[in-house]
């Protein structure tokens, strides 16, 4: 259901409000290069510091811009089991193709916390989930048998975003769960995923070059793995730039750079450090992207 390349948008911000004309040619810019859909709300979007009132808005309009020309995975995970609840039905009402739920934060539930939380969020909302997977970023890992039995318990959890960074979890989720959607969550890994059976990625760098993440994607699934593995090499110092600080400081610097929209984040988010920001700049030179 989700297969192919679904870009994890960055959320645009203007005087410390949503960039919404920004927005606007963002997701624009994606259609147009070919992606199969769009991710607001996540982790690249900066969800922890948008307002609720904000969280909603920015996935109705996504829903909005994006009818008929790509699908939307909406991001509607929280550390609270019911704010979760309320931002997935939100998703619902406005006509999301799926959720995405990460794993909660903070509170490091135990595996059996994990699948009450997902359960109970599935139980409620009628639409379909894939499970996001981000023990860097929530200090708790789901492991590969809690997903299989929520997989098996819950028809409308169909698939988990993986951003373990490990290849071994990958696998083990798919010898225990063969029939799940297993995307990738990490650019570097989005070929080697693919060589195990996933169907594709949630990517950060197709934010500002997502016809080259498609066309990896579209020339492995053709069967032309040379192709492929020439294309991952290329892009693969630009990837590693991405999370040169934490995520979404660098895409958003060079969404910036590239004049998608201003480098405004929200704190604790700040400003890259200038000899990063430098870094980035000549690898966005030497990639042919700015003068």
């Amino acid at each position: 259901m989700f297969s192919g390349v679904y870009t994890a948008l960055i959320t645009p911000f203007k005087d410390d409000k949503v960039d919404f004309d920004a927005f606007e040619k963002l997701i624009e810019n994606q259609h147009k290069k070919g992606v199969d859909g769009i991710v607001p709300c996540g982790t690249t979007g900066e969800s922890p510091t948008l307002s609720c009132e904000e969280h909603e808005e920015v996935i109705e309009f996504c829903v909005e811009k994006a009818k008929g020309k790509m699908k939307v995975l909406a991001g509607t995970g929280s550390n609270s089991t019911d704010e979760a609840i309320h931002f997935t039905r939100t998703a619902k009402r406005v006509g999301c193709d799926g959720a995405l739920v990460v794993s909660p934060y903070y509170n490091k539930p135990t595996q059996k916390g994990l699948y009450l939380h997902f359960k109970t969020i599935a139980d409620t909302v009628d639409i379909p989930i894939v499970l996001y997977n981000i023990a860097g970023r929530t200090s708790v890992n789901i492991e590969p048998a809690t997903i299989a039995k929520l997989f098996k318990d819950c028809k409308n959890i169909i698939g988990v975003k993986e951003a373990s960074g490990s290849l071994d979890q990958m696998s083990a989720i798919k010898s225990l769960v063969p029939d799940i959607e297993l995307l990738s969550g990490d650019d570097a890994l989005t070929l080697p995923s693919l060589s195990i059976c996933g169907i594709g990625v949630i990517s950060v760098l197709s934010n500002i070059i997502p016809a080259e993440i498609v066309s990896l994607v579209k020339t492995f699934e053709k069967g032309d793995l040379k192709e492929a593995v020439k294309i991952h090499y290329k892009l693969l110092s630009l990837i590693k730039l991405m999370f040169i600080e934490t995520n979404p400081i660098p895409v958003k610097t060079a969404a910036s750079l590239l004049g998608m929209c201003r480098a405004d984040l929200r704190l604790p988010m700040c400003e890259m450090e200038e000899p990063n920001r430098l870094k980035l700049e000549k690898a966005l030179r030497d990639f042919g992207l700015l003068k």
